[in-house]
Formats: structure tokens, sequence, C-alpha cells
């Protein structure tokens, strides 16, 4: 695809891009620190990882806590409402078609997975801070939860079930840059630079 006529837009403001990047690298740090305390079961590491583990659920909470904030405060593109087009969705449903034109700011199929990839941010934290207290002894909850055995029974289960989602968002999300830079289109840059060009025929790339 010709770059030629587009025109550039800065659109993702820094600490949106910073909270991408921080809820990015966490879930990237919670994924690893536990695969690796599954392989070192036992050993002498295990307990090390594991409040590594921790750790990285700790700034995936905080992070998840300022970009709900930010969503409320923020500037246009940032804004909750800038994730949700009930309308387009809906049409989308009726006619089995996915949107044709685009858009300044969150694309409308985009913004659906990354509502859904937030709600399982938010299980997440909420069993993985209740595991926290229950089996490490530790975290905010542990006043409440400390060494509660039930906790495990309720938590494990939605906990792993929500890792295994977020291994197919993880997946898919770098499917679909992958996708559109075999296309031309730059998407991949979008949460560095914070730009979108609109091209000739007025949709929007991202840079």
């Amino acid at each position: 695809m010709s770059h030629s006529n587009t025109q550039s837009r800065r659109v993702y403001d820094p600490l949106l891009r910073a909270l991408h990047w921080a809820i990015a690298l966490s879930v990237v740090a919670l994924i690893a620190s536990s695969q690796l305390a599954e392989a070192f079961e036992d050993g002498p590491w295990e307990s090390t990882i594991w409040n590594l583990h921790i750790l990285a659920g700790y700034g995936l909470t905080a992070a998840l806590m300022a970009r709900l904030l930010w969503g409320l405060v923020g500037p246009a593109s940032a804004r909750w409402r800038d994730l949700w087009h009930p309308a387009t969705w809906k049409a989308s449903l009726k006619t089995l078609r996915l949107p044709s034109a685009h858009r300044v700011g969150h694309d409308p199929v985009a913004s659906l997975a990354y509502l859904f990839a937030y709600g399982v941010m938010a299980l997440m934290v909420v069993s993985g801070l209740g595991l926290a207290a229950s089996e490490f002894n530790t975290g905010p909850l542990v006043a409440w939860l400390g060494n509660a055995g039930w906790v495990e029974d309720v938590m494990e289960d939605p906990h792993e079930f929500g890792f295994a989602l977020m291994l197919g968002f993880v997946g898919l999300h770098m499917a679909a840059l992958v996708f559109h830079q075999l296309r031309g289109e730059r998407v991949a840059q979008s949460m560095v630079t914070g730009k979108q060009y609109l091209n000739a025929e007025g949709g929007v790339q991202h840079d």
C-alpha cells in the first residue's frame, strides 16, 4: 500500500501509550513467570519465581487501575467511549460483514477485543490477589483471605481459565499486527509514535 497520499495525525497521548506498554509487559512477565514456576516446581527457585509472578501481578493491577481512571478523565482517544461502538457492532452482526469505514481513534472491531481483554485481565487481577493472599499469605487481601484454603478452590479455575484466554488474545493480537504489516498498513507502531495516517480514500492507517 502506498504511503504517498497520507496525512499524519497524532491521536494517542503519551500516558495512554505508556499504560499500554506497562500492561503488555506485565502480561508477558506474568506468562513467563508462571511457566517458569511450573518448570521449576519443587525446586529451590520455585518460591522466588512465584514471588516475581506476584510482583508482576501488582504491576498489572496498578496499570489497569491507572488505565481505568485515564479512560474517565483522559483525552478523547483514551476515553472508554472511544472503545464503545454498539451501533457498529450491531450492524456488523446483522450483515455478517466487518465495518468498511475506518475512523480516527480505536477501530470498532479491535475495540471489542480490547474490552474483552480488559475484562479478562480484571478477572486475573481479582483471582490472583485472592490466590496470593490464600497461598502465599501476601498482598492487600491477606487480612481477609490469608491462609483461607477455600479461596484456592474458588479462584484457581477462573485464574487458569483467564490465563488461557489471555494467551489466545495475545496470539490473535500479534497475528493481527503481522497481517496488517504484510498488507503495508502502518499499525504496529501506533502505540510508539501515537500517530494515525489518513489515506486518500479516507481510511486510517496507524503508525
